[in-house]
Order: C-alpha cells, then sequence, then structure tokens
C-alpha cells in the first residue's frame, strides 16, 4: 500500500510539474522568439535566455504548487534548482543542436523534442534533489 501512495503522489507531482513547465513553456518561447527574431541574438544565446528566464518562474511555482516546499533556505533550493537547470540547459542546447543539425528539422520543432527530454531529468533531478 505505501508503494502504491508514493507511486501516486510522485504521479501527481509529474502532472503539477508537467502543468507548470507547459506554463514555462511560454516564457521560454516567448523570450526567445523576441531574442531572435526582434534583437536578433544568435539563436542558441536567445535560446538559453528563453530557458533560463523560464527556469526562474518554473522554481517558483514548483516551489509552491507542486512540491510546497517550506524549506527556509531559499537561496540554497533555488541554486540547487537552478544548477538542475543548467545541465537541462546543456541537455536542451545538445539535443536542439543534434536534431536543427543532424536531422534537419525546424528549429522550434526540435525545441518541442529538447523540451520533452529535458522535463524528464528536470523532474527527477529536482524531485529527488531541490525539493526532497
Amino acid at each position: 500500500m505505501l508503494i502504491f501512495e508514493w507511486s501516486q503522489e510522485i504521479i501527481r507531482k509529474f502532472i503539477k510539474f508537467g502543468v507548470v513547465g507547459f506554463s514555462g513553456l511560454f516564457v521560454d518561447f516567448g523570450f526567445t522568439y523576441l531574442f531572435k527574431e526582434k534583437v536578433k541574438l544568435q539563436k542558441y544565446v536567445a535560446n538559453a535566455i528563453g530557458f533560463l528566464l523560464a527556469a526562474t518562474s518554473n522554481y517558483m511555482f514548483n516551489r509552491y504548487w507542486t512540491f510546497r516546499s517550506h524549506n527556509p533556505q531559499v537561496l540554497v533550493e533555488y541554486t540547487q534548482f537552478m544548477l538542475i537547470s543548467l545541465v537541462g540547459l546543456v541537455i536542451n542546447t545538445t539535443v536542439l543542436w543534434l536534431i536543427v543539425n543532424k536531422l534537419k528539422l525546424n528549429f522550434y520543432v526540435a525545441k518541442v523534442l529538447a523540451i520533452g527530454v529535458v522535463t524528464l531529468w528536470n523532474f527527477g533531478a529536482n524531485a529527488f534533489i531541490t525539493f526532497a
């Protein structure tokens, strides 16, 4: 029974994490588009800016809603979240580069696929490290 309850809790948190991540998708794509198309930054730099701004908003929503953290060491928790997000950024950029340059898919289609891969990393690392 305990394993079943634990599994349900993990699934519930993953769904919430997904909802938060979906909201972050708008932040990510919005700022990536702004910096790539309007400011004319290099596409991978624009991608990094969008990704990091989304990670910051995701931290806040995940802290309060998904994981209901009451950890008083917010700076430590935020730093862990951002370090995990930076590893995620490396994964994201690598997957993005591979899909764009090797498979020749559209940048934004590749970005969606890269986000899917990184979601699994970010959830697992944050569930078992940041918000453990």
